[in-house]
């Protein structure tokens, strides 16, 4: 018996500890971790200066900074986030801000703008500019964005951060129920993010089985267990209306425009206005290839007159002066002409506007059409600057204003057509180069899927009514030699001829909406894709779909009979 009981006390014993360890482990599982994450590293914050922005329910990779107590944000947020309409003058050292009626203009480093001439001091920096690395950063002042943007913002501190809306869409929220933590992840062994007090209100961004992912009215993402949670429900928040954003008008009209462009390279070319008028019938714009830049400080060579102009009117039809950046450069050569450099100048766009408003008013037009091409994407919101101020001078003295622009891809999307259809009164899709003259493949001019494409992307982004389809007066003869492929623009009216001299036998292509036709010899393969008055017409029945604003064509004097009365028949005359 004696030797029973030590036996018997071991076993109990090692039960004993046993259940004890066991019970460690396990209360160990269950207990809450005290430990509290590290904030810096959470916000991802690196320098002191830098404070992290919750935008609506999110940390965004974007940072805000904070000087002398002073929020900013980097142009480029302020574009993705809150307002594209403000634009650095990187020549001049300017931030300006263009709405349908002014420029706010300020100088980079200063507190003072300027709106009509009218000065204000804000009392802060409201723009600056620093160099990292091989990049100049500019930043603006939250607030100066706020007075042209409706958006509200909480800065926080210890870490500095700001919780940001832009939206004000309908949430679900809960109260907290006894004080309690937001964790960095669901679990009780998560570190701690925040502590939360009984009566504090979350939102509630997610709920899975027993935790909820939330954010506290701080700006903390989180995860919190459902039971400390009530009152669940849905609110939605008081929206920020503090700007008041003014309207874009326009002087689009009711009716279809059928307009023509006049290509016009010399004063003698204005003779020829009763003979191109004579095969249009229908078309009620006319715009002639008048002006051209010829420097760059804004001026411009012009081929206009007012007899012209007169003469149009009595013929009942409207002029719309065209402005280029090519065809002066192109036969007035050596130049330096850069079409960059006139546009990212302030001073320079200001100069040219005020002369071509000027010139307008002169010769009694009915508006402005710009046909700046080549548009690279490195000077893309200069560009776009100038059609902002332009419109500005256009809306305030009753000239229709419109702008010629590719057919729009992700390539060239720097033309912002978006924006175009705000501040135009008319956007005018070149549907056609789909080949052009400096191709490496032969192919059509304008195919039906080309022009498709085209204008469900333009409908996509802009109203339709604005929107006006140019078709090709032209087709293009390729000529395939080995490797070496080239090609010659026709007007329509020289297509029998060129069938005839190359014994072509053309054949309906269903897929691209026009004839085809080809002949292969020893020496090359030659291959035309027809425009004529049935592509033309194929390209109608397209448009009919899209409520557009009109149709425009190039040029005047390259068509063949039948081509108007389908242009007609399309505006509804």
């Amino acid at each position: 018996m004696k030797k029973i009981i030590p036996v018997f006390v071991a076993i109990v014993l090692i039960a004993v500890i046993g259940w004890l360890t066991f019970g460690k482990k396990v209360a160990e599982k269950y207990t809450y971790s005290d430990e509290r994450a590290d904030l810096y590293e959470y916000f991802h914050i690196i320098k002191e200066e830098e404070v992290p922005i919750i935008l609506q329910d999110a940390l965004v990779e974007e940072d805000a900074i904070l000087v002398d107590n002073v929020c900013y944000f980097d142009l480029d947020t302020v574009h993705k986030y809150f307002n594209d309409r403000f634009y650095v003058d990187r020549v001049e050292g300017l931030l300006l801000y263009t709405t349908p009626t002014e420029i706010i203009r300020t100088v980079l480093g200063s507190s003072v703008y300027s709106v009509d001439g009218m000065e204000t001091d804000a009392g802060y920096t409201l723009s600056f500019s620093r160099i990292v690395g091989e990049d100049t950063i500019y930043y603006i002042a939250a607030d100066f964005v706020k007075q042209y943007t409706n958006y509200s913002y909480e800065v926080f501190a210890q870490p500095n951060r700001m919780q940001v809306y832009t939206q004000w869409d309908q949430r679900t929220v809960a109260d907290v129920r006894s004080d309690n933590a937001v964790r960095v992840l669901g679990g009780v062994k998560s570190p701690i993010l925040t502590d939360v007090a009984a009566g504090d209100t979350l939102v509630v961004l997610d709920k899975m089985e027993t935790w909820c992912e939330v954010k506290t009215q701080d700006g903390f993402i989180g995860y919190i267990e459902n039971k400390v949670l009530e009152n669940e429900r849905k609110e939605t928040p008081s929206a920020v209306t503090d700007y008041e954003v003014p309207e874009y008008t326009s002087l689009t009209k009711d009716k279809k425009i059928a307009l023509g462009w006049h290509a016009v390279y010399g004063k003698s070319g204005n003779d020829t206005l009763g003979e191109v008028v004579a095969d249009a019938p229908g078309m009620n714009v006319i715009a002639p290839t008048w002006f051209s830049l010829s420097d760059n400080a804004g001026n411009f060579a012009s081929f206009g007159t007012k007899t012209y102009v007169d003469k149009a009117h009595e013929m009942g039809l409207e002029v719309w002066g065209v402005v280029d950046n090519f065809n002066y450069a192109a036969n007035n050569k050596p130049n330096n002409i850069d079409t960059k450099t006139v546009l990212s100048a302030t001073t320079a766009r200001t100069t040219l506007i005020q002369n071509l408003i000027n010139k307008a008013l002169e010769l009694g037009l009915d508006g402005i059409n710009i046909d700046f091409e080549k548009i690279d994407a490195s000077f893309g919101q200069d560009y776009v600057q100038f059609l902002r101020e332009l419109s500005i001078q256009c809306r305030a003295k009753e000239l229709i204003f419109s702008v010629d622009v590719p057919v729009p891809f992700n390539y060239n999307a720097h033309y912002d057509i978006a924006e175009q259809g705000v501040v135009a009164d008319y956007v005018i899709i070149m549907g056609y180069d789909e080949h052009g003259g400096d191709s490496s493949v032969a192919g059509s001019v304008a195919s039906l899927g080309y022009v498709t494409q085209g204008l469900d992307i333009a409908v996509s982004q802009m109203p339709s009514n604005k929107i006006v389809n140019a078709l090709p007066f032209y087709t293009r003869l390729w000529t395939t030699e080995g490797t070496k492929v080239k090609s010659r623009a026709y007007g329509l009216s020289a297509v029998k001829g060129l069938l005839k001299e190359y014994g072509m036998e053309p054949s309906w292509d269903e897929t691209a909406g026009q004839y085809y036709a080809e002949k292969k010899t020893d020496k090359a393969l030659y291959q035309i894709w027809i425009e004529d008055t049935q592509s033309i017409l194929a390209k109608i029945n397209v448009m009919q779909k899209y409520d557009l604003g009109g149709v425009a064509a190039w040029r005047l004097g390259f068509e063949t009979d039948g081509v108007w009365d389908a242009i007609s028949a399309y505006i509804g005359n």
